[in-house]
């Protein structure tokens, strides 16, 4: 009996003891359990989950860079909205009116005798005189309005400095004309991009031309023509990229031919086409410096030209082939301007100028 009551002693603490530890366990963790309850009830807790259940605002990603054009002679195949000022300073054209694609028909055929086969008392151009060459100078103005990614509209408004070159008198009887200045030509078109994406653009542009320089003056061609041609822009790497045009100016109307009483025109068409690759030889987050090097090429289809020293020959040029290497840099800065300096060398014995400084000012918007 004695034994049965010391073994019952001795196991007694052991269930007291696991109570002891299973209230202290309640204990630790109501007070878990009652704050849970507390911060749900809480207006701090209903705060925080009322900011959880919101949702989040979407981070603002910084706008991509649009891809702008690096050439300098080829036209921009991008079709964006953007003012461009350029400056032309052109040595040494020896036919300013061949096929009247700088100027009008040359003034000395009327000013020849009436029964000359070549006289034409309607010619339109400067004279009488017929300069041994031409230097000229031209300041355009051109702005382009995009509505839309694929189509934009643009005009552009040019101002010429002409320099007649030659002795006073040539030939005698024949007097040069003077220096001269003022508005030329004015143009309008738009463009359509077929394709159109941050690699590569494929563009169907057109051009309109208005004969609102003074022909008289060499200021302008005394008609209207139109000027089609296809665009690419293609972004072969982050740092190369190749751009190209191909076109046609056509004339509509025109001097007449030599002899007047002919079936062709003085003016006529000009078939052009070019090649422009460059190099990003620095690219950084807000500057960037690009080489360009183009090809450009004119294939003259029809018309005549005048000849110096010969104000009563005239040539036919149809077949003729012009071809100049332009070299330049074209220098960004920020995403929205953008310069270009370069220089064109005549590399073809025909010619529309020896050589071509150009300098112009891009900006995007």
């Amino acid at each position: 009996m004695k034994l049965v009551i010391w073994i019952l002693l001795l196991f007694l603490p052991l269930p007291t003891s696991a109570q002891e530890k299973d209230s202290e366990s309640s204990r630790a963790a109501t007070p878990v359990a009652s704050a849970d309850v507390q911060q749900e009830g809480s207006p701090a807790t209903t705060q925080k989950n009322t900011e959880k259940s919101k949702p989040s605002k979407p981070q603002t990603e910084p706008k991509a860079e649009i891809p702008g054009s690096m050439v300098g002679y080829i036209d921009d195949p991008i079709v964006s909205s953007k003012v461009r000022i350029r400056f032309d300073d052109a040595f040494d054209d020896e036919f300013p009116d061949r096929s009247e694609f700088i100027y009008a028909k040359c003034g000395c055929y009327a000013k020849l005798p009436l029964n000359s086969l070549p006289y034409d008392r309607n010619a339109p151009g400067p004279g009488p005189g017929v300069p041994t060459a031409v230097n000229f100078q031209q300041l355009y103005a051109n702005v382009e309005y995009a509505p839309l990614r694929h189509l934009s509209f643009f005009t552009e408004v040019p101002f010429r400095w002409l320099q007649p070159q030659g002795p006073p008198q040539n030939p005698p009887g024949f007097p040069l004309f003077s220096n001269q200045a003022g508005l030329s030509d004015v143009m309008a078109g738009f463009k359509v991009a077929i394709v159109a994406s941050e690699g590569t653009y494929l563009t169907l542009q057109f051009k309109s031309y208005f004969p609102s320089g003074d022909a008289s003056k060499g200021l302008g061609t005394n008609h209207y023509s139109v000027e089609p041609s296809v665009l690419l822009y293609h972004r072969l790497s982050s740092r190369f990229t190749l751009e190209g045009q191909v076109g046609d100016w056509h004339p509509i109307g025109g001097s007449a031919g030599v002899p007047i009483a002919g079936s062709e025109g003085f003016a006529g068409d000009v078939f052009f086409y070019g090649i422009g690759p460059s190099y990003k030889l620095y690219q950084g987050n807000h500057f960037s410096v690009a080489p360009v090097v183009e090809l450009f090429g004119w294939h003259v289809l029809g018309g005549f030209q005048t000849q110096p020293k010969a104000p009563d020959a005239a040539v036919e040029v149809s077949g003729m082939n012009i071809v100049n290497i332009k070299t330049g840099l074209r220098i960004g800065v920020g995403y929205r301007n953008s310069f270009y300096v370069g220089f064109g060398q005549a590399v073809t014995h025909d010619d529309w100028y020896k050589h071509l400084f150009r300098a112009e000012y891009r900006y995007s918007f």
